[in-house]
């Protein structure tokens, strides 16, 4: 019942005005904010049809201390989402009024001549890049499995894998049970849009990992070496966390920070549950951090992906809102240029990445010239990602070095990239940047997308994935008998 009476306070808070869907949802301290999210993003979209169901099934009429805002909830995941996971006197109402409202939604697709729920919605609810055309990205976890095994769990569950895609329309294309490995990420599988894997083995286990491709981008690109020490100055909730475990194959250390402490006790158990070890959660603005601290003399690479506007968080979301003033973009930006410079005042920094979910040049290329301009020639901004479609806005000479996501154009969320490296003075030269997989073979081609250097590809190949006892195809598994390897 948590989950549904969170949906119905956000819902309630955006009818008085209280703030936007991120923010709502992101204050209401629910453990698990992205199935928050969904739910109430899709309960938005299917909003108006949701108040003609309930008016002809007369719910509200019948019962009296059921608020419109929790009757949308239930309903949405009654009829259009995968059922009601909540027990006791909710479920209980909603199956005394199931048959009325089924014949109600029948009454519906009658008088408006259509077939399938989708069809109900009006043309902007049903489907622009933002709302439903972004496919589901699965990040595969090599921290507890590998890619070839994922790809074939999924095929014994009938979906059917299509190898690499060639290019973002073949990702667009995507229907049915079908999917795809990533063309620029190689360790990320794509499937249509509104694939579900929450309840699914590979998920609660951590062996996937459900975040979306630009998401995946700041860690990528930061790459820091085996071994390393590592900042994720604004960590929660935890994704890129465990994609930096993962670069550092649970090597060298990493230092996440957050001011929330329910958000870091849910981090700590998504980390726990994806097998990350060799790391330090701390309650603590990443501004107060002293970079003089002992602790941090080696911390040569940071994840900066601090607060923002949100204006590039369109995936699922089915209502317009409010663009942000002027005078909050001004706040947000100062914020952000000054923890940017905080972060590069590391004495050990080597690389830094920082990232937004924001479209606005304010937060973005125009935090990153500012901080660049202040350090003078300490820093230089890196090309990363070369053959990355959508590049910087020309704020200043270089900007174009910067990477932008969104889902009209690279399938994902909104989103922003930039690295930037310590330039020589002596200090130890940065690992380099890594290669799209568009430069990596094929699956089943010899070396997999990312794989490791010979000499550590049979240690690489003994993670095997818990959830296929019997089916891995490792040698050593095959030796054992099909005995599970941890």
């Amino acid at each position: 019942m948590a989950l549904y009476g969170a949906a119905a306070a956000v819902l309630e808070g955006l009818e008085r005005g209280a703030g936007g869907v991120k923010a709502l949802v992101f204050q209401s301290r629910f453990p698990h904010v992205r199935q928050l999210y969904a739910l109430v993003s899709e309960t938005l979209r299917y909003s108006a049809v949701l108040e003609e169901l309930l008016a002809g099934a007369a719910l509200l009429r019948a019962e009296k201390k059921l608020s419109p805002q929790l009757a949308k909830v239930l309903v949405y995941d009654l009829l259009f989402g995968k059922g009601l996971k909540c027990g006791g006197r909710w479920k209980a109402l909603a199956r005394r009024h199931r048959a009325r409202l089924e014949a109600e939604l029948a009454r519906l697709k009658v008088r408006r001549k259509v077939s399938r729920n989708e069809e109900l919605l009006a043309p902007a609810q049903a489907g622009g890049p933002g709302a439903s055309q972004v496919p589901r990205y699965v990040r595969v976890n090599t921290l507890k499995t590998c890619v070839d095994d994922v790809i074939e769990f999924f095929k014994r569950e009938g979906y059917c894998y299509l190898g690499k895609a060639a290019s973002v329309e073949e990702l667009r294309s995507l229907s049915g049970k079908k999917f795809l490995l990533d063309l620029h990420l190689p360790e990320l599988l794509v499937f249509p849009p509104q694939t579900d894997f929450h309840d699914n083995v590979l998920y609660t286990s951590g062996h996937i990992i459900l975040q979306d491709k630009a998401s995946c981008l700041p860690a990528f690109l930061l790459s820091p070496a085996a071994g390393a020490h590592v900042i994720d100055a604004c960590a929660a909730p935890g994704n890129k966390t465990s994609q930096l475990a993962a670069i550092l194959e649970n090597r060298g250390q990493i230092f996440a920070f957050d001011v929330d402490t329910k958000r870091l006790a849910t981090m700590s158990t998504m980390l726990t549950r994806a097998g990350v070890t060799g790391f330090q959660l701390a309650q603590q603005d990443f501004l107060t951090v002293d970079p003089g601290d002992p602790k941090y003399s080696k911390v040569a690479y940071i994840l900066l992906d601090p607060s923002c506007s949100g204006s590039g968080m369109v995936n699922r979301v089915p209502v317009a809102e409010a663009a942000p003033s002027a005078e909050r973009l001004q706040a947000l930006a100062g914020f952000q240029r000054k923890v940017l410079s905080h972060g590069l005042s590391f004495p050990a920094l080597r690389r830094l990445v920082y990232s937004t979910c924001s479209l606005h040049r304010e937060e973005n290329e125009d935090v990153v010239g500012a901080v660049l301009q202040e350090w003078g020639s300490a820093f230089r901004l890196v090309d990363a990602f070369p053959g990355w479609p959508c590049r910087g806005l020309a704020a200043f000479p270089g900007a174009e070095s910067c990477l932008r996501a969104s889902a009209a154009d690279t399938l994902t969320q909104g989103f922003f990239v930039a690295v930037l490296e310590r330039r020589g003075d002596g200090a130890a030269a940065p690992r380099s940047l890594p290669a799209a997989a568009g430069d990596s073979p094929q699956h089943g081609e010899g070396t997999e997308p990312g794989a490791a250097p010979k000499k550590r590809r049979r240690k690489k190949q003994r993670k095997v994935c818990a959830a296929l006892p019997g089916n891995c195809r490792c040698s050593k598994q095959r030796r054992s008998g099909g005995k599970q390897v941890k």
